[in-house]
């Protein structure tokens, strides 16, 4: 998601790569569950967190729209983002406030309460001082916080998934296009990158890249 932002405000003026130690873990969360709550259609998904949910719940991206995500435009482009329960606006994986996919959770949450600042083609992460209230917390290494294997294939994914999309986005957004090609354009991305399976035991990063090329 495309932000205007100015890190002197939100962050502690410093940025971080996964090789880095910074003060992220919370020590458990104690109980709280304020960062799972309130996030309307913030949590957007890229085709790995799909993926990895597909696989660990048994579930078609079809059958996860059903239950637990829906569709939102981002940016001009429609892509899935967990959905919030109407009652408690709260995720729908989270149960007795402990998070029901903590195994399988998408980058968005993984990387919490940090966030990814984009520039010259590649990223760099930053600590959003503001949208965790816990107390405390302790210093560890970014990369062992993300809790993802083959982290160096993970974030040449993360960063190529964004940069691929943003020419798509800004095209997408142009108030001359045809509202049929965007419309195309939109059913391209979620039947290539999303509705189509990856195969479960595979090389997720390999089909990716054997779509996107």
């Amino acid at each position: 998601m495309l932000r205007d932002i100015d890190l002197n405000k939100i962050s502690d003026g410093k940025l971080y790569t996964s090789n880095d130690m910074a003060k992220t873990d919370c020590n458990g969360c104690k109980g709280c569950s304020s960062c799972c709550r309130d996030m309307g259609a913030s949590i957007v998904l890229d085709p790995f967190d799909t993926h990895r949910l597909c696989v660990g719940l048994q579930k078609s991206f079809e059958e996860l729209l059903g239950d637990c995500l829906e569709l939102n435009v981002v940016d001009g482009v429609i892509l899935p983002n967990i959905r919030m329960t109407q009652d408690t606006h709260a995720c729908v994986f989270l149960t007795d406030g402990r998070c029901g996919v903590h195994s399988i959770r998408p980058g968005f949450c993984r990387i919490f309460p940090l966030g990814r600042l984009y520039e010259n083609h590649s990223f760099r992460y930053f600590i959003q001082i503001h949208e965790c209230p816990a107390p405390g917390k302790s210093k560890i290494k970014i990369r062992k916080w993300i809790d993802t294997p083959d982290i160096k294939r993970y974030e040449k994914f993360v960063n190529d998934w964004h940069y691929y999309l943003k020419p798509l986005q800004k095209y997408a957004m142009d108030s001359e296009q045809d509202e049929q090609d965007v419309r195309k354009l939109n059913m391209y991305i979620l039947n290539q990158f999303y509705l189509k399976p990856y195969t479960a035991d595979g090389d997720f990063y390999q089909e990716f890249y054997n779509r996107i090329s």
